[in-house]
């Protein structure tokens, strides 16, 4: 039996596709400015997936471009509703210790915590902000690990991505749940797997 839950926020509570239009709207003009037709629909994709940082580099942005998309991105909050998936208030439900861990940019992060409602679901909330610390998603799993006494086993790692919290909480011997509900990671090697979140009931 589990003691902790660790999950992650974007596409794992909710999807970002719900919001992405109105989030990413001065990015994508800004983008659309400097790249070619041919690389935006991608761009847009990938940045519905992870933080963008690692899309600028991944698309080979200019230091200019990353930098100017950096400066946007850090400096705004979302503040229109936000609605979870819909099974994870069975999540939210269980008596199990949940911490949360996304990376993102704090004041972006924050602000869909607050808009979601679910601040006061979690024991801990970190935000792993590569513009503030050198800190990865590794480092504060290994840190919740040590403060609350817990085995690698005592634990199981939530997300929706294979080569972020997936990929350290692997490094680190913690079993990993990957939510997968649009089946994109057919072929990621995790400790289990669904399209549906309310599974990760079965492995608690």
């Amino acid at each position: 039996m589990k003691r902790a839950i660790i999950l992650d926020l974007d596409n794992t509570i909710y999807p970002v596709s719900s919001i992405s239009a109105n989030l990413f709207e001065k990015v994508y003009d800004l983008l659309e400015e400097h790249l070619p037709v041919g690389d935006i629909e991608a761009v847009k994709e990938d940045m519905g997936c992870r933080p963008y940082h690692l899309v600028a580099d991944k698309f080979n942005f200019s230091d200019d471009l990353k930098a100017k998309g950096i400066n946007i991105l850090k400096n705004i909050t979302y503040d229109l509703p936000m609605q979870p998936f819909d099974d994870y208030h069975q999540v939210k439900s269980t008596q199990i210790k949940k911490f949360l861990v996304t990376t993102g940019f704090s004041k972006l992060q924050w602000s869909k915590v607050k808009m979601l409602g679910i601040e006061d679901d979690f024991i801990e909330i970190h935000i792993v902000d590569p513009e503030i610390s050198n800190q990865t998603k590794k480092d504060v799993f290994a840190d919740i690990l040590k403060r609350h006494n817990y085995t690698a086993a005592d634990v199981l790692v939530t997300g929706d991505d294979p080569e972020s919290e997936i990929k350290a909480a692997t490094e680190l011997g913690i079993d990993t749940f990957l939510f997968d509900p649009w089946d994109k990671h057919v072929d990621a090697v995790v400790t289990y797997r669904a399209v549906e979140l309310r599974d990760v009931l079965n492995y608690l």
